[in-house]
């Protein structure tokens, strides 16, 4: 990067990492520099909760919020019912009304954490495209809006590319619509509301440029796009991605103690990049932490761990986080703040499987999983190691709490309901 941007916003998210591309950078320091810029991300309504995978963008947000400018969360209660196809292998599950509101319901919970939304002139306002997507008159958008793209074009973006040219895979002519709708925000969000930059991951960077084209040409104003890189661990894993699913976002769908877990887990390849990009540490002491070794990096990634999960659901979680940690696997007990789930006397019966148990408790998401990990010896049940795949536990033996664990790392606690 030879550029050396003026604004505060540019250079704290170059020298973290956040930056892969930008449309005219020197144009866009210009206008960070000149006053408050109003800058949006999008996100589908597609699940009840967001994940780890959105965490980086949020965090954009709020770096964007904390140096003096206006952050918009973009909800797609209009794009869901299409569906983003960038860089998917199939076509997203369509979802009636009442769920998109339900899942916007629900992912709206975690904005609030890392974003200020009292009125001002930069603080955070959340929108949703349905306000103008839903009542649009077809044969007006076609007219109007679909003259302005170039079928060649979008047919030259990775993201159609990637599905066309696969012969076990097919893009229906609905998903093809979603880039010309997303183009569409663009536009609306800067005839609306002054939206003048559009940022996200870089497989959006299609998008993002068509909008600002759509925007030109249209309504004649200029606006800008910024994309983060598309993160994968150093072993090559997709961020978010672990053996029990995804890395939910809401308190309900994964508890702060597994979460916490999850950054206490980090490859000490990864533990200074992420504290950089997750946190809000100094650089230098990101750098200064990232770069021990041996047993010594183990206390950066409890600090990881720690300001991650004091972000997301406050420090009292966080400690708690830890101080159950330190109980599991230094004392060798229980801990307070495992994750628990109850079993009825009804499911138990004459005695529930171990393998059910296990799938139950998400250590596993399958019964194939769940028998895997008994085979290769990773299953315990109270410590000790459960050899036996078809392992039935009655109500005598559920009576007090049972210790669930996979591996070393992971551990639930199943119980009686009372």
């Amino acid at each position: 990067m030879t550029y050396r941007p003026k604004s505060e916003f540019l250079r704290i998210i170059i020298e973290r990492g956040f930056l892969a591309d930008c449309t005219d950078l020197q144009g866009l320091d210009d206008a960070l520099i000149k006053g408050v810029v109003p800058a949006y991300i999008g996100y589908d309504a597609t699940a009840r909760s967001l994940h780890v995978g959105h965490l980086l963008n949020i965090m954009l947000l709020r770096w964007l919020q904390k140096t003096g400018h206006k952050p918009v969360t973009l909800m797609g209660g209009g794009t869901t019912k299409v569906g983003d196809p960038s860089f998917r292998s199939d076509e997203r599950p369509m979802l009636d009304a009442a769920q998109i509101d339900a899942n916007i319901a629900g992912m709206g919970q975690v904005f609030g954490r890392y974003l200020d939304y009292a009125e001002g002139d930069t603080g955070a306002i959340m929108l949703n495209n349905a306000e103008w997507l839903d009542g649009l008159n077809y044969l007006e958008f076609l007219r109007d809006i679909g003259r302005h793209f170039s079928i060649n074009r979008m047919l030259s973006f990775e993201s159609v590319k990637s599905r066309l040219n696969d012969p076990d895979k097919s893009l229906s002519f609905l998903e093809f619509n979603y880039m010309i709708l997303q183009a569409y925000d663009f536009m609306e969000l800067n005839r609306r509301y002054g939206v003048c930059l559009q940022m996200g991951g870089s497989d959006q960077w299609g998008n993002i440029v068509n909008g600002i084209d759509l925007t030109r040409r249209v309504i004649d104003s200029h606006v800008f796009g910024l994309t983060t890189p598309l993160l994968t661990t150093s072993d090559g894993r997709k961020m978010g991605k672990s053996a029990g699913g995804a890395i939910w976002l809401n308190a309900d769908m994964l508890s702060p103690y597994e979460f916490w877990q999850f950054w206490r887990n980090t490859t000490d390849a990864d533990t200074g990049r992420f504290l950089k990009l997750y946190t809000e540490l100094p650089v230098a002491e990101c750098d200064r932490l990232g770069a021990l070794e041996g047993a010594e990096i183990n206390a950066a990634k409890i600090i990881l761990a720690n300001e991650v999960t004091g972000l997301l659901h406050g420090k009292a979680a966080a400690e708690a986080a830890e101080a159950t940690a330190r109980e599991v696997f230094e004392k060798g007990g229980v801990g307070d703040d495992l994750p628990t789930f109850e079993v009825s006397a009804a499911e138990v019966g004459d005695g529930i499987s171990i393998v059910q148990l296990i799938v139950r408790s998400g250590l596993a998401g399958s019964g194939k999983e769940a028998k895997r990990l008994i085979s290769e010896g990773g299953a315990k049940l109270d410590d000790a190691e459960v050899t036996d795949a078809g392992l039935l536990l009655d109500a005598d033996r559920l009576a007090g709490t049972v210790k669930l664990s996979a591996g070393k790392k992971r551990h639930a606690l199943v119980r009686m309901a009372g």
